[in-house]
């Protein structure tokens, strides 16, 4: 089927639309990061850097460790933002650009979500890794797309609409990244919020319609687990990733304890030692 122009909108050079990259430009190994500094932050690691690409809140830097190639980029903030990124990443590798075509070929990214969270459970420590087991949207973007749920997400879902005034969507991780990536790390259920203020139950002068949004998500638990932190793209990752074929996971990097309601003293310490684990474990 021909993809139209104004479906998948390329730059005069042929470039995507937003990310403004071609398709040799990124690697099989996706690395994704909200702030466009944190970027830097991760490719100062790489031996070689072979591109450096930004438009708008996208920057792009694509290298390597050793014989890995890795491509990390800012997606901003948002699940709006996830659905350019994923879109346009998936649009890169899977489709002919000339012929506006999808290829026969179909190429699965692995991609990695390093980013900040608050927790949500007294037991889980500031400045601590986790790694989401399962990412519960509050955002509205998976409404938009067609996908069927496994048996466990479902049951999940179900649980979740019993407790909560909320209908979220539910979505695990992937399972060989997560043993590649996830030991020594804790884990838990993440939620994703559409907001940073009142939908993550803040308040500063405006009352929030929700007040108890919080203490409902602390006191979810399904099997045994919990719903551990909350932030502002992982549930998009890790449903984007579904429905277009590819591997995705979220490493947080805990900077809040909002029960406690105190922040990190040191936030950029977790964070590098967040993506100094990521690389090791990829290029291992």
């Amino acid at each position: 089927m021909l993809i139209s122009e104004t479906d998948l909108i390329l730059n005069p050079d042929g470039s995507v639309y937003h990310l403004n990259l071609f398709p040799e430009d990124i690697a099989d190994t996706i690395i994704t990061v909200g702030d466009l500094e944190r970027v830097g932050e991760v490719s100062k690691y790489f031996d070689k850097i072979e591109l450096k690409k930004n438009k708008r809140e996208f920057v792009t830097h694509t290298g390597s460790i050793g014989n890995k190639r890795i491509t990390v980029i800012s997606t901003g903030i948002g699940t709006d933002n996830i659905d350019i990124v994923f879109n346009e990443l998936d649009a890169l590798v899977n489709v002919d650009f000339q012929e506006r075509i999808e290829k026969k070929v179909h190429r699965s990214l692995d991609i990695i979500r390093i980013g900040t969270s608050g927790s949500l459970q007294p037991d889980i420590p500031m400045d601590t890794l986790l790694f989401t087991t399962y990412g519960i949207g509050f955002d509205n973007l998976m409404r938009y797309y067609e996908y069927e749920n496994s048996n466990t997400e479902l049951t999940i879902l179900e649980a979740l609409n019993e407790q909560l005034s909320f209908s979220p969507y539910v979505f695990s991780a992937d399972k060989t990244l997560k043993s590649k990536l996830s030991e020594g790390m804790l884990e838990g259920m993440t939620v994703t919020c559409s907001g940073f203020y009142a939908p993550q139950g803040r308040t500063i002068r405006v009352p929030n319609r929700h007040p108890d949004f919080i203490t409902k998500l602390q006191q979810f638990t399904y099997n045994g687990s919990r719903i551990t932190n909350l932030e502002m793209e992982t549930a998009g990752i890790l449903g984007m990733a579904k429905v277009l074929g590819h591997k995705a996971c979220s490493i947080n990097a805990i900077l809040a304890a909002r029960l406690e309601k105190k922040f990190s003293k040191n936030p950029s310490a977790i964070v590098e030692k967040a993506i100094k684990l990521v690389l090791e474990r990829l290029t291992a």
